[in-house]
């Protein structure tokens, strides 16, 4: 399995080159040069999984095992997940009405985030160890992201992490977090101006191809790719919990709702659609709604100012993500993202082809659950049909 730039300027890497980057060279972020495609009998056999379970196959089919050994990579998924709370990891709430919540808070700082960026601290030790390799991590948070990266990497010799959180607009557990973290590879610093100010300064330094080389910089923001695999996993546990048989002619949907900042795990939600896992998504924002506004209306345009809110986390205006998933609904087209998202870089406001902003990912007809991440529902992506 190779890796590809959705701006289309960089040769393919492996999954350790994807890991062990930030920004592709070009700009641009990682995907998987193909998608694999999964049948009903697959579906069939990984619906009795546990959590755990279901992200060993999932990594698989995106980590070949002449990189990473079947077994290495199962332990270490479990290694990763041995600091959970719950025994199953993630746990599915059943509320009423057909109403579901999926816990992904179960980690050690709470945040969703811990899952995916648990096993990616493991991968990063597996590769690391064998090259006798120091990194130096870059993160910009803008609440959970930074002590989520820090737990995953704390103590870690081989490594040291630089996190920059937005001086005011962090809630005070999340910053406490961040700044009682007594490691020697810790390193945190109050930055003035919001998370998407933060973020600028780092994509320069990766832009810089020489600087980032002789430091060995990466990422463990959202747009590191491992992230994105691990999450893909929460749409197939909670599809397979919300469904009571797939033995049924047409395969039923589930409704997913998903609470959405960077646009990191919506972007698995659409990865996990593409191999035929029949989900409808909604994305739920708060009032810096640059998602909704490109979902409803195809304006992918920057507003005059990040709005704080109780959900700081999800106080973003420039979501990276959405580049993925306009280069999967282009059909890979890596011309026109790198074309739209330097416009974007450019005026920081964007309007969709007309043709783009229609597609949307598949969703196969039948009956509907709803599983509920959490949060209150906003349209899906346009032309989405409504489960009968």
């Amino acid at each position: 399995m190779d890796y590809v730039s959705t701006r289309g300027g960089t040769k393919a890497v492996d999954f350790e080159g994807a890991l062990f980057s930030g920004y592709a060279p070009d700009g641009g972020l990682f995907m998987p040069q193909r998608i694999p495609s999964l049948d009903r009998d697959i579906l069939q056999r990984w619906s009795s999984l546990s959590y755990p379970e279901l992200v060993k196959e999932l990594c698989s089919l995106f980590v070949p095992a002449t990189l990473v050994p079947r077994n290495a990579l199962n332990e270490l998924i479990d290694k990763a997940f041995s600091r959970f709370r719950h025994k199953n990891v993630v746990h599915l709430s059943r509320l009423k009405d057909g109403l579901n919540i999926l816990e992904l808070w179960h980690g050690v700082t709470y945040a969703f985030k811990d899952l995916s960026l648990s096993c990616t601290g493991q991968f990063l030790q597996y590769f690391l160890e064998k090259k006798q390799k120091h990194v130096n991590i870059l993160v910009g948070t803008s609440g959970d992201t930074g002590s989520s990266a820090i737990e995953s990497v704390r103590g870690q010799k081989n490594v040291d992490i630089f996190v920059l959180l937005p001086k005011g607009f962090c809630t005070q557990i999340q910053e406490l977090q961040m700044t009682t973290v007594i490691e020697d590879n810790v390193h945190v610093f109050a930055a003035h101006g919001n998370s998407d100010e933060i973020d600028e300064p780092i994509k320069e330094l990766f832009a810089d191809v020489d600087f980032a080389g002789k430091y060995n910089l990466m990422s463990l923001n959202s747009v590191n790719w491992s992230r994105i695999m691990v999450q893909i996993a929460h749409y197939f546990y909670a599809y397979f919990q919300c469904t009571p048989s797939l033995d049924t002619t047409q395969l039923p949907i589930v409704e997913i709702v998903v609470p959405t900042g960077g646009g990191g795990n919506i972007t698995a939600g659409c990865i996990a659609q593409k191999m035929g896992l029949p989900v409808r998504l909604i994305t739920v924002v708060n009032s810096n709604d640059i998602i909704h506004r490109t979902v409803q209306h195809g304006d992918f345009s920057v507003a005059e100012s990040v709005k704080a809110t109780l959900a700081s986390a999800m106080d973003i205006q420039e979501p990276y993500n959405v580049e993925r998933i306009l280069w999967l609904l282009s059909g890979s087209d890596s011309h026109l993202i790198k074309t739209l998202m330097e416009q974007f870089n450019i005026s920081k406001r964007l309007k969709l082809p007309e043709d783009l902003h229609r597609k949307h990912p598949p969703v196969l007809p039948g009956s509907s659950f709803c599983s509920q991440i959490s949060g209150c529902p906003s349209p899906s992506w346009p032309g989405s049909p409504d489960p009968p």
